[in-house]
């Protein structure tokens, strides 16, 4: 698309922010995504049923849920089964997940210097976890923190996990070049207030060539509207949403232009 290539940002709901770290890391040659604002992304993975608890129905739906989530079945037909990301069985994860081990390069035989390089090449990576999130699990995953392998405690600040010492995809070197924001929003998960809107996601999006892409879709018709937004801002609908995915890019639109 001309439109965006001169670079263009993102702004990533819930798993959708690994559709948009997709995009940065595998479309080597594309436009470059100058800056990426995460809210609430399950970048290091989640460990549980969301919203679910630690009570008994929870044990028994998590012991059900991890007999079958590493399938070939599982994995190709639910979006969620690509990050579930269980630390007493990394063996497995790492073996029979097909999508974030890739991701996050994880895997020893075959790290891709290239996917780090074209994550580290962002101006601005912007990691909004909110306090109160139920759904991902833990909350920090948000920051790509997470347990240490073979626990579920406790929770390593994303410093202090393997991905960011040996800099698997450069997460460490946008930090070093302080060029990664970790934000923290009171609120459950993608409860975002208008005034943190504008403090925290804003700033990032007044680069002139992005604002028209994104109005020259509110002019086009619902159908084209709808499919062309996605290309800018990746979303999920495997959750209930606070509101829908639109309404949160018209009410930050509105925002950025208050």
């Amino acid at each position: 698309m001309k439109e965006l290539s001169e670079g263009y940002n993102i702004v990533g709901l819930s798993q959708g922010n690994l559709i948009g770290r997709g995009v940065v890391e595998f479309c080597e040659g594309g436009p470059p995504v100058k800056n990426f604002v995460s809210l609430g992304g399950p970048h290091a993975g989640t460990a549980s049923v969301p919203l679910c608890g630690s009570g008994i129905f929870c044990i028994i739906a998590n012991n059900l849920i991890k007999a079958e989530v590493y399938s070939d079945y599982v994995q190709d037909h639910l979006a969620p089964s690509g990050y579930l990301k269980f630390p007493n069985d990394i063996p497995k994860y790492l073996e029979k997940c097909k999508f974030l081990p890739k991701l996050n390069n994880e895997l020893p035989d075959k790290r891709n210097s290239t996917y780090k390089e074209c994550f580290s090449s962002l101006q601005n990576l912007v990691l909004i976890m909110f306090k109160d999130d139920k759904v991902l699990i833990p909350k920090e995953t948000a920051w790509f923190g997470y347990y240490p392998d073979g626990a579920f405690s406790p929770v390593l600040p994303p410093q202090k996990t393997k991905l960011y010492t040996e800099d698997w995809i450069g997460l460490k070197t946008l930090d070093d070049a302080g060029r990664v924001h970790f934000i923290s929003v009171a609120g459950g998960h993608l409860k975002i207030s208008k005034a943190d809107m504008k403090k925290h996601i804003i700033p990032y999006l007044k680069d002139q060539a992005s604002v028209r892409v994104i109005e020259s879709r509110k002019t086009k018709g619902p159908n084209e509207e709808e499919g062309s937004t996605e290309l800018v801002f990746d979303g999920s609908s495997s959750y209930v949403w606070p509101s829908s995915v639109k309404s949160f890019f018209v009410e930050l639109l509105e925002v950025s232009r208050g």
